[in-house]
């Protein structure tokens, strides 16, 4: 991990590949994608690769590792169920971080966290076997601050705070009210030792005002809206617009 006195920003490429894919020319490049964004400043590339490779594919996993080889002070995180194809990711590519998300094989997207103790029993085994392998796990999670003792207690590093609620509330009269569920769930994930990262559906506008709220953020992991910058910005630029958005 670099070493960042701010909260660390993680590159979600998967719309890229997303665009890519629509056509067999290979353009834009992933990996292209990943050196632009480290070069300006993003602490870290995610990925999230689904069974069906509608966005990331398995060699952009394997590409991707490649290349942060040569940035030994970023991460590379990958995102997935742990019960569908990650967990040969993990194997074989040893990220520096593996994010469990429960979602279904068709799902659109991330849209719920990990359940408890109803998962407890069938996550744990692969927890253990991702940390042997080398890797920190965060575990995808609502804000629930009743759930982290029982993230800690089943092996997690980390919980990802699934931010949606927060988004979709930004702005309006729940704002407070629901940033205060995110808050009260930091502060339970410090007090059981956890780190904390956040992501979906964070973007230049309501970035900050999370991160100055909810304590203890270390990562933020940002794709769809950093993306759709990009396309009018530039990656630089748009990596180091949201670099800036992070409190001090």
């Amino acid at each position: 991990m670099s070493k960042h006195t701010k909260t660390a920003l993680s590159v979600n490429l998967n719309k890229v590949a997303l665009v890519r894919n629509t056509r067999h020319l290979g353009i834009p490049s992933v990996t292209r994608a990943a050196t632009l964004c480290l070069e300006a400043g993003a602490a870290g590339i995610t990925v999230h690769p689904r069974p069906d490779e509608r966005h990331i594919r398995a060699g952009d996993v394997h590409d991707l590792a490649a290349l942060l080889k040569a940035w030994p002070d970023r991460e590379f995180n990958i995102e997935g169920n742990p019960f569908h194809n990650l967990m040969d990711f993990v194997r074989q590519v040893r990220p520096h971080q593996v994010t469990f998300v429960p979602d279904s094989e068709g799902q659109f997207t991330s849209d719920h966290g990990w359940t408890f103790p109803q998962d407890a029993e069938r996550l744990k085994p692969l927890i253990d076997e991702a940390k042997a392998l080398g890797a920190r796990v965060s575990l995808f999670m609502d804000p629930i601050p009743e759930a982290m003792a029982a993230a800690k207690a089943v092996g997690a590093d980390r919980v990802e705070l699934y931010t949606e609620t927060y988004a979709s509330a930004y702005g309006t009269p729940n704002q407070t009210e629901v940033l205060s569920a995110f808050k009260a769930t930091a502060e339970a994930a410090l007090r059981a030792g956890l780190g904390i990262n956040a992501g979906h559906d964070l973007n230049r506008d309501n970035l900050h005002t999370f991160l100055s709220t909810v304590p203890g953020v270390q990562e933020v992991s940002i794709g769809h809206a950093l993306i759709a910058d990009a396309l009018e910005m530039g990656y630089a630029e748009t990596v180091r617009a949201y670099n800036a958005c992070m409190p001090a």
